[in-house]
């Protein structure tokens, strides 16, 4: 049964997808940064990979639900830095703010942006760091956005997903470290993120959450955009900033790893199933494979992912 490839593919630099759509036409510049679109794909070795937004349910319908980021950069639509000095920077608004991009330093890694108040010296007074994050594809759309480009629909759906336990456990993870290092520096991080994927994480983790974003107990803020029709680009879409929350990195931390651990009954039933691969303890201390080791004729093997 023909699939229509524009169900899958929300936006391609920036404007809705369809059908005979050629991104080559404009060097694919990215209407939001200038410049040719930075987004790569192991399928493409020269051209770059314009696709800015995902439909969730493939029937492009709702924007504001279904419509979610998987190009940091589609924040660039809207001026997100100076919403985060609007909504998020503490006390008095800075005399001198200015951007530092891509700050990065060894035992702490790096944010995206740096908001600092700089005195006339030179010093910065205070500061927020800004993190951007979209979220990642599991599978690949790419036979979607080639049958765009080509002016067909697809013979049938392509298998992807969206990787939200990527953003749970490593992008949250990431945080609570450094909203610990900002607690000490009596600072803050920003993550500026999808609506939706604030939802996925808010219901995961119960952690505690405050409108008080200048809250000296806050140290982590979660500012989150969604799209929605744009009455000015009709057919289009624009950013629109929906939740500004703050939680400190102890909170978050505590609500990810004191869940409510499943009943022992489980797990013992997952134990008698896994029994039925039972393995003598002898016979691994005569020299029986271990499970999860390499035997003695297996070398490292290369995986079929995508980075």
């Amino acid at each position: 049964m023909p699939f229509n490839p524009e169900t899958i593919v929300g936006e391609i630099l920036g404007r809705r997808a369809a059908k005979g759509g050629d991104p080559a036409a404009s060097d694919f510049e990215c209407p939001y940064i200038h410049s040719r679109c930075p987004k790569r794909s192991t399928q493409l070795k020269e051209e770059p990979y314009p696709v800015c937004t995902l439909w969730r349910k493939n029937d492009a319908g709702n924007p504001e639900l279904d419509l979610i980021f998987v190009c940091p950069k589609r924040f660039y639509a809207v001026d997100f830095l100076n919403d985060v000095v609007e909504h998020c920077w503490p006390g008095d608004k800075p005399k001198n703010p200015q951007v530092a991009p891509e700050v990065k330093m060894s035992g702490f890694g790096n944010v995206d942006f740096v908001i600092a108040d700089v005195k006339e010296d030179g010093e910065v007074e205070h500061f927020l760091s800004v993190e951007l994050q979209a979220i990642d594809i599991t599978g690949s759309v790419f036979p979607a956005y080639t049958a765009l480009r080509a002016g067909v629909d697809l013979d049938k759906r392509p298998t992807y997903g969206l990787n939200w336990d990527n953003v749970y456990k490593r992008y949250v993870t990431q945080l609570i470290r450094k909203g610990y290092f900002h607690h000490h520096w009596k600072s803050k991080i920003v993550a500026v993120i999808p609506e939706q994927v604030y939802q996925y994480i808010t219901g995961r983790a119960d952690f505690i959450r405050s409108t008080d974003v200048k809250n000296p107990q806050v140290n982590i803020i979660f500012m989150t955009y969604r799209l929605e029709h744009d009455p000015t680009r009709p057919g289009e879409y624009r950013p629109k900033l929906i939740t500004v929350e703050g939680t400190s990195h102890s909170s978050l931390q505590s609500a990810m790893m004191y869940q409510d651990a499943p009943g022992k009954e489980a797990f013992t039933a997952q134990i008698k199933k896994s029994l039925v691969r039972s393995i003598n303890l002898a016979d691994l201390i005569t020299g029986g494979e271990i499970p999860g080791e390499l035997g003695d004729n297996e070398g490292g093997g290369s995986s079929d992912l995508e980075l």
